[in-house]
Order: C-alpha cells, then structure tokens, then sequence
C-alpha cells in the first residue's frame, strides 16, 4: 500500500446532484468503498450541491439508490449523520464564509469585480495573441489605498463580485500519487488567481472540497484523472490553512473500447448509466464485478468475483496507470456468467417482467399453465441470453409475432428456392401429423428420417425446415422449438410457405 498517515483511512464518493449516476462515477464509488472496507476503514457520502442552477429533481436520490443497487453501503451521508456534518455543501454556508472572510482579512484573498464582459474580451485576446487563457490581476499598479477606495466604492454601487484567491508566483505544488507516483505542477499553470467564492456567495468546488475533506478528517482522495489539475489549486487552501492534505490517487481514464478516445456522455455507442444497464436487466452483482476490472486488476486470471472476495483482494497499488477500455462485449460476458450461477427463480422473474414491460404478455393472462410454457420457452434460449432484456427480441417474433412468409429476409429466401424443398416441407407435414404425440424427440426423428428418404443433408435440410416453421435461419434446437410451439402452429407455418 501506498504510504498513509497514521489517521483512521476515511474516504468519500462526493456526487453532485446534477444527473443521474454515471458508469464513471460509479467506478469512483466503488474503488472507494472497496479501499474503505479492506482497510477496516469508513466510507463516507458527501453531496456537493452547490451549483444550484444545474441541480436535478431527485438527482441526489437516483444517485444514492443505484449506488445502493449496486450493493455499497455507507458509514455516513446525510441520511445518517456523523459528528461531521452537515452532508450537503448547501447546508455547509455558515463553515466556509469564515474562512473566506479570513483569507480576505490576511491578504491571501481579494474582492473581484471584473465582469463577465471583460473577463471574455481579456480571453479572446489572449487567444489572438496565442497565449493560454488565464486570469489577469486587475489591481496592478495600485496601491492599498487605491485598492480600499476602488472596492469600497464599488461595494457602494452594489456591484457584483466574485473572491479570487492569490496564487503564489512560480511556486510548484508536489505530491506523492497512489496511482500515478510522484506529481508536480507549477503554479503558473494554474490560469492565474481562481474563484473561490461566486457571485451568489457560494463557495466553488475547490474550495469547499479542501474545507469538507479537512473537516471530515478524510484520509484519502481516490477520484478520476480530470481531477489532476484542481490538485494544486486544493493544495494551495492547504497550505494557507496550515492543513494537511490528504493522500490522492488520480484513477486513469476510461475510453470507449471500439474508439479508443475518452469515454464522453454525448458518446451514443455506449450506454453510460447505471440505470439503464438496471431496465435492460443486467444483474447489480455483474455490473458491479465488471465496473471493478476498469482501472484495476487482481492477481492471476481470474475475472469473476463477488462482493466479499472483491473487499478481500483489493490492493490499491494494482490500480492502472494506464486507460481502462469499456468493451461492451466483455460486459455481456461478465453478466453471462453471473446468470449461470444465479438463483433461476430470480431469473425467470427478471425476464417475465422484461415480457410485461415490453407488452409481450399480458400480466392478467399470465396463469400457472402460461406461466411454466413461457419458462419452457426462455430456458431453450438462456445459452443466448446475456442480459435479460434479450429475451424479448429472441422470443418474440417465434411465438407471438410471427413473421410471414413473404417478409423474411432475402437470405432467409434463398434457401426456400432449392429444387426439393416444396417436397421437403410435405414430407415434414405427413411426418407431424402422423405423430402419436409431437415432441422434441418425435420432431428430431422425423427431420432425420427426412435425410435419410431425400438424401439430403447440413444446411440444405436444416436451414429450410428452421425458416418454414420459426422464420428465422438459426436458433436454438429445432426440435424444442417446435413443441413448444404446438403441432398445429407448427403445420400452420409450413402451410404458408406452400
């Protein structure tokens, strides 16, 4: 383990009430509580709600209940308080405002009234001049006195203001990172003197996460590597409070696996939400078991792993330093897995209401009779299954909307057109209704007596008979199809296509 301090290990996950829970902010989640509980340590839950106008209704809620879904508890949030609190930036204005006005009163911070308008005008000619955008001290050349006169007329105009912070010239800002080693930044990379007060009095993010982090006694900061460059910015706070600043670990960026650029939320090719991975049916303790292998690995080959043994093995100096791909297909593996082994009962139920949701049954026809045919009907097709919402485009045009004849694809076509297959398909029918009883079995025995009689073989007979009676060119066995289907849906099928 990466060198700690001697302070019980305190992390936090610190969402902002703005959307709904993120894949990524998810994985920070998660790394989190993981670190936290090996360590015999505490998670804590944090909302930084300060940015009012991009709050959602709910946004908090939908944040803690995915989290939840996805089985992480927590020590402390403000739903069940510590002796830290409050849990919400917005109800923290009465801690922060005194620091401020103590920056202020030592001169490491100062009244801002330049304007939105000047502050653009000053961008784009940096921009023009090809110089990187950055703030410039607007009290320049003036002395004290003429400061004091200037912000104490404009306190009487009433004008706005925001409260920058005096970033110390040419200073670098080191520290030692769980994931990425050693780190420096000087501070002239910063884009000059930062925002730590809005115009509205609340105080900005980096800000009030060192005032939060510090007054939590948090230990550790594990979050994503777009944190790096707020890191000296915090570290500054740090250092004018004489506080001392937590251990940080920058985890690597998660890039989209097909693309290999970063992973962004107007990204359409992959779903980024826990909630809709939750409506498609994937399991919380697959999603879970996935989101953990994006950044971080186990020893040996091993991929699979529950909650327990993920608490057990974690080992923060196997975080990756380098981008963690987001492979689609390796999710739907992951999920697979864990629908082999789940409780099937569970299963069943997770697909029956992907039927109801998606209007494929109807709840009020659903009797004890219906109700084992349909589990008939999803067992011959779970070998396929990845994530439940599968099912219903799997089952759906086979046994409740089935295709005609005349609308399958072109290539389904071709193998209608052979030379024996009008024959083929007669044969097939005078077999079915010949049969005592129609089964899998029965069903099987016939197509192979059909091979023997029409010495036809492989594809040329399976292909035909698969797209007479489901319309589809392959599938699950035949032969439990067809009984599941019924004799005469079955004789109904081919007879379309003669």
């Amino acid at each position: 383990m990466a060198e700690t301090t001697e302070k019980k290990i305190r992390v936090r996950y610190a969402p902002s009430p703005t959307g709904h829970l993120h894949i990524g902010n998810a994985r920070t989640a998660l790394f989190n509580w993981l670190f936290a509980r090996h360590h015999k340590g505490e998670f804590i839950i944090r909302i930084e709600d300060t940015d009012q106008t991009r709050n959602i209704a709910d946004g908090e809620k939908s944040q803690l209940d995915n989290l939840a879904w996805l089985g992480l508890d927590w020590d402390e949030s403000p739903a069940n308080p510590g002796k830290y609190g409050p849990y919400r930036q917005s109800e923290r204005l009465s801690i922060y405002k005194p620091l401020i006005q103590d920056l202020l009163d030592r001169g490491l911070a100062y009244r801002s009234f330049k304007t939105s308008e000047e502050l653009a005008a000053e961008r784009e000619a940096q921009v023009a001049a090809k110089e990187a955008p950055h703030y410039v001290y607007e009290y320049a050349d003036m002395s004290d006195e003429e400061i004091a006169a200037f912000q104490a007329d404009a306190e009487a105009k009433g004008l706005p203001y925001v409260v920058r912070f005096r970033v110390p010239e040419d200073k670098d800002y080191a520290w030692d990172d769980i994931v990425k080693g050693k780190i420096s930044i000087n501070s002239s990379t910063v884009g000059g003197d930062w925002v730590i007060q809005k115009a509205d009095g609340m105080p900005t993010y980096n800000f009030a996460v060192v005032v939060d982090d510090h007054m939590m006694e948090i230990s550790h900061v594990l979050r994503g590597d777009d944190h790096v460059s707020n890191t000296p910015k915090q570290l500054m706070i740090y250092e004018a409070f004489g506080w001392e600043a937590p251990i940080f670990g920058h985890m690597t960026l998660i890039i989209n696996g097909d693309t290999g650029k970063k992973l962004s939320k107007r990204d359409e090719t992959v779903l980024q939400f826990i909630e809709q991975y939750r409506s498609l049916g994937y399991l919380p303790e697959a999603l879970l078991n996935f989101i953990v292998l994006l950044g971080w690995s186990p020893v040996g080959e091993k991929e699979i792993f529950n909650k327990k043994q993920l608490v057990k093995i974690f080992d923060e100096n196997r975080l990756s330093k380098s981008p963690a791909k987001f492979d689609n297909k390796k999710l739907e593996w992951v999920n697979n897995q864990w629908i082999k082994t789940a409780d099937q009962n569970m299963v069943f139920d997770k697909l029956i209401k992907q039927l109801v949701y998606s209007k494929v049954v109807d709840p009020a026809e659903l009797t004890a009779e219906k109700m084992q045919w349909l589990r008939s009907v999803m067992n011959v097709y779970m070998d396929g299954v990845s994530y439940t919402a599968q099912i219903v485009p799997l089952i759906k045009p086979v046994f409740f909307e089935m295709p005609a004849a005349a609308d399958i694809p072109d290539s389904a076509k071709e193998w209608m057109n052979g030379d024996n297959v009008k024959d083929m398909l007669t044969l097939f029918i005078d077999k079915i209704e010949k049969m005592p009883i129609f089964t899998a079995t029965a069903v099987l025995h016939a197509i192979r007596e059909i091979q023997n009689e029409m010495d036809v073989k492989g594809r040329a007979l399976w292909n035909p008979l698969r797209i007479a009676t489901t319309r589809e060119e392959q599938g699950p066995n035949l032969g439990e199809l067809l009984e599941l289907l019924g004799r005469e849906q079955t004789l109904a099928n081919i007879r379309e296509f003669l």
